[in-house]
């Protein structure tokens, strides 16, 4: 199974299609929250996905309240905040449990990737990003405090850009 196989859906609601809608891009997949220290990076995030988006990249935020409670809120109030205090307009994904038990199958494929540091294993905390490859390969993990505009980043997405 690929990742672009795994069912989830959109924060808004509809059908579990949004990893294969995201077939043939590079993505960088990423684990938000709306209260936490690092919820400024949606700054970075949009900024990097407004830069690449014409070339066949996205960013995907799948927001978790694993966290301190850091996401408590509904569908629509995360929807709401992002797009109004940051204007995130890369898609969100439905609220998922990145650790533990009840960890969403993305996150079981996601987290064997070592990163810079060699950690593998589960999320450390909120903004860990995964890079994919355009055929749902896991290509590189950025710990929670690499800023998305960091140069590790920026490489590792321009290096794996389809076409």
């Amino acid at each position: 199974m690929t990742i672009h196989e795994i069912p989830l859906a959109p924060l808004a609601g509809g059908q579990p299609t949004l990893l294969s809608e995201l077939a043939g891009r590079t993505t960088l997949i990423v684990n938000v929250a709306s209260r936490c220290g690092l919820t400024p990076q949606y700054e970075g995030l949009v900024a990097l996905h407004q830069r690449f988006a014409d070339r066949g990249f996205t960013v995907l935020g799948v927001p978790c309240n694993q966290f301190k409670g850091q996401e408590p809120g509904s569908a629509e109030e995360i929807q709401s905040f992002c797009a109004a205090t940051y204007g995130v307009d890369f898609p969100l994904a439905e609220k998922v449990e990145v650790n533990g038990e009840d960890r969403h199958p993305l996150y079981e494929v996601l987290t064997p990737t070592a990163d810079a540091d060699g950690h593998t294993g589960d999320i450390r905390w909120n903004f860990e990003k995964f890079l994919v490859d355009a055929d749902g390969a896991v290509v590189a993990r950025f710990a929670p405090t690499v800023d998305p505009l960091d140069e590790a980043i920026v490489t590792a997405v321009e290096g794996t850009l389809p076409g």
